[in-house]
């Protein structure tokens, strides 16, 4: 929980988080991943100065355990000084316990977007899918999260003016949109008309943009004129120079070529799960992603 420090912006994390969403899709399978639908309400989540603090939190903790499809895990809420935002015991089951800051006992608004996080821990560790290294896993659990249908709580606790500001989890916030709009993608949904905050309405928005760059990269058709026109020139190269070892000269690059016993091939990510696909270099191909199912209409 970043409160009152300055917030990490821009992209540092994003590889980690396009490994997390392969990672998904390979724990749970695209018809898992599709179970996830939809996002959970803003109606299930909003916490009143008004409600009981305790039987309020309960309920957005309910909410929260249903929409990540942990029906038999029961999440047990308490609050103490402490220096995260919040923490949670991973044990056997079946109940779980959660303890969050003191401060979320007058900022009410933020607790969803708090026991979203601790409560994918929780999804995780039943899946027994985990990254190594704290950060990269935490990276996981942001992805995670915002990716099956709650992290959108946590974009919207994002607050920053100029003498404050406050971010709950690991990812930036353009990150955070980033991921939101690949979920976006998939489950036809805009979480824009959800968020009270405006900060988390423009990371989003800057977020989405990057997003969109994944599905205009070549070989894919609706790449734009630049980037088909390099692409052109590295096949040229690849093509012409078929003893040279394989890769694309600039590691920059989405897509790296190839040479094998058939004939030059083109590898990339799919725009949807980021799993890598490989199709042969021969004009227009339709390539289907051997992970997510997605289809995609190549210009190799």
């Amino acid at each position: 929980m970043a409160q009152g420090t300055e917030v990490m912006h821009g992209y540092p994390h994003l590889e980690t988080a396009r490994a997390a969403i392969t990672a998904l899709y390979r724990r749970l399978s695209p018809e898992g991943v599709r179970r996830y639908a939809p996002s959970v309400a803003p109606a299930d989540v909003a916490f009143s100065d008004h409600d009981d603090l305790h039987l309020g939190t309960q309920r957005v903790a309910h909410a929260l355990v249903q929409q990540l499809r942990l029906p038999d895990a029961r999440v047990i809420v308490s609050f103490r000084d402490m220096e995260h935002a919040a923490s949670v015991e991973l044990t056997a089951g079946p109940e779980y316990f959660v303890e969050l800051n003191n401060r979320f006992r007058t900022h009410r608004r933020d607790i969803g977007a708090a026991l979203a996080h601790e409560i994918t821990h929780v999804l995780l560790h039943r899946l027994g899918l985990t990254f190594p290294g704290t950060r990269d896993n935490e990276i996981l659990t942001d992805t995670a999260t915002t990716y099956l249908g709650a992290g959108w709580l946590l974009l919207d606790a994002y607050r920053e003016d100029r003498d404050s500001s406050q971010k709950l989890g690991y990812l930036t916030p353009e990150e955070f949109g980033y991921v939101l709009a690949k979920r976006a993608l998939v489950f036809d949904e805009d979480p824009r008309i959800w968020f009270t905050s405006p900060q988390g309405y423009t990371a989003y928005a800057k977020g989405r943009a990057q997003a969109l760059r994944d599905e205009q990269q070549p070989p894919l058709t609706t790449a734009g004129r630049l980037g088909r026109h390099r692409y052109a020139k590295e096949r040229r190269y690849a093509l012409d120079h078929p003893g040279r070892a394989d890769g694309a000269p600039d590691p920059a690059l989405p897509y790296a070529f190839e040479h094998l016993p058939d004939g030059l091939r083109v590898a990339f990510p799919c725009p949807t799960c980021h799993q890598r696909i490989r199709v042969p270099v021969r004009g227009r191909v339709r390539a289907r992603c051997g992970l997510c199912g997605t289809v995609l209409e190549c210009d190799t």
